[in-house]
């Protein structure tokens, strides 16, 4: 087997309710992360490094903005035999129905999945950031002879509702499964003696399916893969677990997007973008360096072309073409920075305020996406954990204040507890 024989299908076609505001205007995949990335870009950049260059993309939401990116991004040359595609969801003779869930959208797709005549299917979501080889997954699935291969790592305790926990035995073979279990049922059958601060296997949600085995489990009515398939392939099929202990994070949540966001600034970040032998791939973009005058910088990740005057800022991200203004605070926030850079003739209109951050402003514990304008002396501040409001300018989820994309401020703007 080689991986020129595996196909990836990303799943990017849910509605995002988690992130919103963030998708009021874009699929979750299309999301910016990193300053300057979106998450697609990881899973894609994993098939890509791991010899993997047949990739579909399922959609069905909001999707310009990511048929924008992929198609501006992902073009291989004419002596290349490699593909990145859009699946989106339509209507035809057969259904009109809307993806039901992840496996009925994969099951909608069936068709243009195999035309590929690809031996072996990675199903992979799009709103994980991790960094793993999918080849030496694929090697241990062949070697197992395995109609389905898992990718799983060690859970604590306090996370077992959070994922589809799992029972392995010695031989790797996957025995159980339950979905966002409770603890008590977690720990009535589920519990591993490998690692006593996370006893229990979690799936990662990346699964490396036999094509023949996807197709004949998807023949039946089975809308989702963590409540409905798996739990059908493990009794019926050879399903394997692939241990995985590296950094993977689910960033379907506005507090986890904050916090996995925030911990690529950090000196020793849990997972990096400046890794040369197995990159991160996004759109190419001809931008300047950043400009900055009498700035404070501290634990910033800092993108292209932005433009930064007299403001202290730390413990953030300042995504590309960022404009913050003079006497300006920033802590603890992701600023997601503009689509383009504004001119003089486009202020002429009347739109008021600038795009970027208005000098004078206090902005903490936020997140400030694109093309957003917040005029000059706005202070925001963090609500506590668990506070959820809905304004029409901006949003609060989970603590976090959310200015949605286009979004404008007036100056004085106070959004405080």
């Amino acid at each position: 087997m080689a991986m020129q024989d595996v196909l990836a299908v990303i799943l990017g076609g849910g509605r995002g309710t988690r992130l919103w505001p963030l998708t009021k205007l874009r699929a979750k995949p299309a999301v910016p992360i990193g300053g300057q990335y979106r998450l697609v870009d990881i899973p894609i950049s994993n098939c890509l490094n791991s010899g993997i260059h047949q990739i579909a993309i399922l959609t069905q939401f909001n999707s310009v903005s990511l048929h924008r990116h992929i198609s501006q991004t992902y073009n291989f040359d004419v002596f290349h035999p490699g593909w990145v595609q859009i699946l989106a969801a339509e209507q035809t003779f057969t259904s009109a129905d809307w993806y039901q869930g992840t496996a009925d959208a994969v099951r909608k797709q069936l068709f243009e999945i195999q035309v590929t005549e690809a031996k072996d299917i990675f199903i992979l979501a799009g709103d994980h950031l991790y960094r793993m080889d999918f080849a030496a997954l694929a090697e241990a699935h062949w070697r197992n002879e395995a109609d389905l291969t898992l990718a799983v790592k060690p859970v604590a305790a306090g996370d077992v509702h959070r994922f589809g926990i799992l029972k392995m035995a010695d031989d790797r073979r996957l025995t159980a499964f339950a979905e966002k279990p409770s603890l008590a049922e977690a720990q009535a059958g589920f519990m591993s003696g490998e690692d006593p601060a996370r006893p229990f296997l979690g799936s990662m949600g990346i699964y490396l399916f036999k094509t023949e085995v996807l197709v004949e489990l998807l023949g039946s009515d089975l809308d989702d893969f963590g409540s409905d398939v798996i739990p059908a392939a493990i009794r019926s099929h050879r399903v394997y677990g692939y241990p995985f202990d590296g950094y993977w994070e689910d960033i379907g949540t506005m507090r986890s997007f904050y916090e996995a966001n925030l911990a690529l600034a950090q000196p020793e970040p849990p997972f990096s973008f400046h890794d040369t032998v197995r990159p991160v791939y996004t759109h190419m973009r001809f931008l300047p360096g950043s400009r900055i005058y009498d700035v404070r910088l501290d634990r910033v990740l800092l993108a292209d072309g932005c433009i930064v005057e007299g403001a202290e800022i730390r413990n953030s991200i300042i995504g590309l073409r960022s404009i913050v203004g003079d006497d300006v605070v920033i802590e603890g926030s992701v600023i997601m920075g503009a689509d383009y850079y504004e001119t003089e003739a486009r202020r002429a209109e009347g739109i008021a305020p600038a795009i970027g951050i208005g000098r004078g402003s206090r902005i903490r514990g936020a997140i400030i996406d694109k093309n957003a304008r917040l005029g000059p002396n706005v202070r925001i501040e963090p609500f506590p954990h668990g506070t959820d409001i809905d304004h029409e300018a901006w949003t609060v989820r989970d603590g976090i204040v959310v200015v949605p994309k286009n979004s404008a401020l007036p100056a004085g703007t106070v959004i405080a507890p």
